[in-house]
């Protein structure tokens, strides 16, 4: 980081709120106002929304839970994330989650930043500090693979299933 952001104070008026993929994730502070060293994303999703096993090239990812519950699968692991528990998926690593409590809450961590960009192409400002509705259906694999390759991100399969 620069001498500039190294002190920052991000106001919630200035942040950004997206829906993506059915989570709604605040970028509570921005790539752009870290000179690209790091974003710190806050998200609130639904039993389960899950991400796609997917592999980051550029960054490292740590997620930290703040409420709820999910199953983080990492390499050929998987392992139960309940508040407080921290996550950390380094770059090169296959990774995915699912929710599997009613609704989890919880940071996530970029280093450097990057990913709250695609994020934002694939998703949508939300309009209120709310879930997103239910998709229809889900988006198209071959579509998101391909903008998240634009990022740096290997889509490897689909989300996990839920173990319920």
């Amino acid at each position: 980081m620069t001498s500039d952001t190294r002190r920052l104070i991000a106001d919630p008026e200035a942040q950004t709120a997206i829906w993506f993929l059915g989570v709604l994730s605040q970028v509570r502070v921005s790539g752009e106002q870290t000179g690209g060293a790091f974003s710190l994303t806050d998200n609130l999703a639904r039993r389960g929304d899950a991400s796609p096993v997917h592999v980051h090239e550029r960054d490292d990812e740590m997620f930290l839970v703040l409420d709820g519950e999910l199953r983080v699968l990492v390499g050929d692991s998987e392992h139960t994330a309940g508040p407080g528990t921290a996550a950390v998926l380094p770059r090169r690593v296959s990774h995915a989650y699912v929710v599997t409590s009613s609704t989890a809450r919880f940071l996530s961590l970029h280093t450097p930043a990057g990913f709250e960009q695609f994020a934002a192409e694939v998703g949508r400002p939300a309009p209120a500090l709310t879930l997103p509705p239910e998709p229809v259906q889900r988006p198209d694999f071959a579509v998101l693979a391909k903008t998240a390759a634009r990022h740096g991100i290997a889509l490897l399969g689909p989300p996990p299933r839920p173990s319920w």
